[in-house]
């Protein structure tokens, strides 16, 4: 009865081993073309964010030069704004690419 007991209880755990293994190599699989998108999405945002900057710092010599100074505090805070989200958008793609 022991080694009956025994036997069946061995046969549960490499039929749990095996099952658990199954699962771990497909139900990790990721959605590629979502992560293709998803970068081309960010690269997108970096020229975006980029143009952003050129014009943001057109925009504050032009309003140096004017003297307008508070435009120029307004487009140095968009022009903070604009970096910090290149910052983001380069380490999400960074990230994206590890994975």
């Amino acid at each position: 009865m022991k080694t009956k007991l025994t036997f069946l209880l061995a046969a549960g755990l490499l039929l749990g081993a095996v099952t658990t293994q199954a699962q771990g190599r497909y139900g990790n699989d990721r959605d590629v073309r979502h992560d293709r998108m998803d970068m081309r999405h960010d690269r997108r945002d970096i020229r975006y964010d980029r143009r952003d900057i050129r014009y943001d710092r057109r925009d504050i010599n032009r309003d140096r030069m004017d003297g307008n100074y508070g435009a120029l505090r307004n487009d140095r805070r968009d022009m903070y704004h604009d970096r910090r989200d290149l910052r983001y958008d380069r380490r999400d793609l960074n990230r994206d690419r590890c994975y």
